[in-house]
C-alpha cells in the first residue's frame, strides 16, 4: 500500500525524466520594448505589480527573468521564448502560448524541443511554484506566505508580457497549456477566464479532482502536507523531497473530504465537472496508460482524462484526445509513463496544431 501511495503521488508531476536544452490584457496600451541586441535578452519594464530583480539570463531569443510580487512569497522565474524572426519585422505581432510546468519543477527546466521550433508565436513559462496549483489559496496565513498564483499569472504576468512584447493581446492570440499540475492549471484558467484564451491543452494533467478521482485529490493534499517527501525520504530515499513548509490539507481549497459538502470548493474548481465553461475554446488532452500498471501514476491520470472525455461527449463538445498508451508508437524513450519524454512528443504534435489554430483565427 505504501508503494502504491508513493506512485500515485507522482501524479503531481513531481517525478520527471529530465529534458535538457528544452488585469485582463485586451485593450492594454502596449509599450514596444527596445530593440534587443543579437545576444542579450531585451530590456523589459516593470509593471502590474511585478518587479524584476537581478539580471536576465540567456539569449535574446530565449531568456529568463526573475521577479517579485506581493501576490506570491519569494522570487519567481519567468522563461520567455521568442520566435526566430521576432526582430526582423518591428511591426509584427505574435500570439502567445502560456506553458505551465508541473509540481516540483521550475520554468528554467522547461526545455522541450518543440517549444523552441515555432516561428510564429511567443512562449511564456511563468513560475507556478513547487505546489502552487495555479490557484489563489483559500488560506493565506500559512507558513508558505502569500500564495495567490492565479492572480499572479492572470492579472500580472499576462499584462506585463503584453506591455513589453509585441503580442496579439486578445483571446484569439492566447493559449494556455501545461503538464501534470500545469494541465490542471491550463483547464482551470480556461474555465475561470474564457475571455482570455482560445486554446487549452493538458499533458497528463490532474484535470479530474472530483471524488471520481479521489486518488488524485489526495495526491494534491500530499503536496501540501509533504507526505510525498516524508514517504520518499524515509522509505525510498530522497526521491522528491519537501515542497515548502508543511501546511494544512485545507490550505488550498478547504477540506478535501466529501463529508456534508465540506469539499464544495474542490468541486467548484474541479475541471472535469465544468467543461461547459470551455465552449468555443479548442481543447486538447494528451495522456498515456502507464503500460497498464496501477502502480504507475499515468494509469490513474488516464482514467481522469477519460472522465473528462466522457463529460465532453455528453455535452457534445469537440476536442482532441491523444491516448498514446504504453508509448511504443509515440516517441523515443516514451514508455507511456508520467515523464518528460512522453510530454516532449506530445508537444511535437500540439505546437503545429496550435500554430494552425492561431493562423486561422
Amino acid at each position: 500500500m505504501i508503494k502504491r501511495l508513493v506512485v500515485l503521488i507522482t501524479a503531481l508531476g513531481l517525478t520527471l525524466l529530465p529534458i535538457t536544452g528544452a488585469a485582463q490584457a485586451q485593450g492594454t496600451t502596449q509599450a514596444r520594448a527596445a530593440a534587443p541586441s543579437d545576444t542579450a535578452p531585451p530590456p523589459l519594464t516593470d509593471g502590474y505589480g511585478l518587479t524584476q530583480v537581478g539580471t536576465a539570463t540567456g539569449t535574446a531569443m530565449n531568456f529568463v527573468i526573475t521577479v517579485t510580487t506581493p501576490q506570491v512569497a519569494g522570487r519567481h522565474h519567468i522563461k520567455i521564448i521568442l520566435p526566430s524572426d521576432y526582430n526582423a519585422d518591428p511591426d509584427k505581432r505574435y500570439p502567445v502560448l502560456y506553458f505551465l510546468h508541473g509540481a516540483g519543477d521550475d520554468p528554467v527546466n522547461q526545455n522541450y524541443p518543440a517549444l523552441f521550433k515555432s516561428k510564429s508565436m511567443i512562449t511564456v513559462v511563468p513560475d507556478g511554484g513547487l505546489r502552487g496549483w495555479h490557484a489563489d489559496w483559500r488560506d493565506q496565513n500559512t507558513a508558505a506566505g502569500a500564495q495567490n498564483w492565479e492572480t499572479f499569472h492572470i492579472n500580472q504576468v499576462i499584462p506585463f508580457i503584453d506591455a513589453n512584447l509585441r503580442t496579439i493581446a486578445a483571446k484569439k492570440g492566447r493559449a494556455v497549456a501545461g503538464v501534470s499540475m500545469g494541465g490542471f492549471g491550463a483547464f482551470h484558467y480556461g474555465q475561470d477566464h474564457p475571455e482570455l484564451f482560445s486554446q487549452v491543452a493538458s499533458f497528463s494533467g490532474d484535470i479530474d479532482l472530483s471524488v471520481d478521482s479521489m486518488d488524485l485529490r489526495l495526491a494534491v493534499v500530499a503536496s501540501l502536507t509533504n507526505a510525498a517527501g516524508a514517504l520518499c525520504g524515509n522509505i525510498f530515499g530522497n526521491c522528491n523531497g519537501p515542497y515548502g513548509p508543511t501546511v494544512s490539507s485545507d490550505a488550498l481549497f478547504g477540506s478535501p473530504y466529501p463529508v456534508f459538502n465540506a469539499d464544495w470548493k474542490w468541486n467548484q474548481i474541479d475541471p472535469s465537472r465544468h467543461m461547459d465553461k470551455l465552449k468555443g475554446i479548442g481543447i486538447s488532452i494528451y495522456v498515456g496508460n502507464g503500460n497498464g500498471n496501477p502502480l504507475e501514476a499515468e494509469f490513474w491520470l488516464e482514467g481522469a482524462s477519460k472522465h473528462v472525455r466522457d463529460n465532453l461527449n455528453a455535452l457534445g463538445m469537440p476536442y482532441y484526445f491523444a491516448d498514446y498508451g504504453n508509448g511504443s508508437k509515440w516517441g523515443p524513450k516514451c514508455n507511456g509513463g508520467h515523464n518528460g519524454y512522453c510530454w516532449a512528443q506530445g508537444l511535437e504534435d500540439f505546437i503545429p496544431r496550435l500554430e494552425q489554430a492561431f493562423a486561422s483565427s
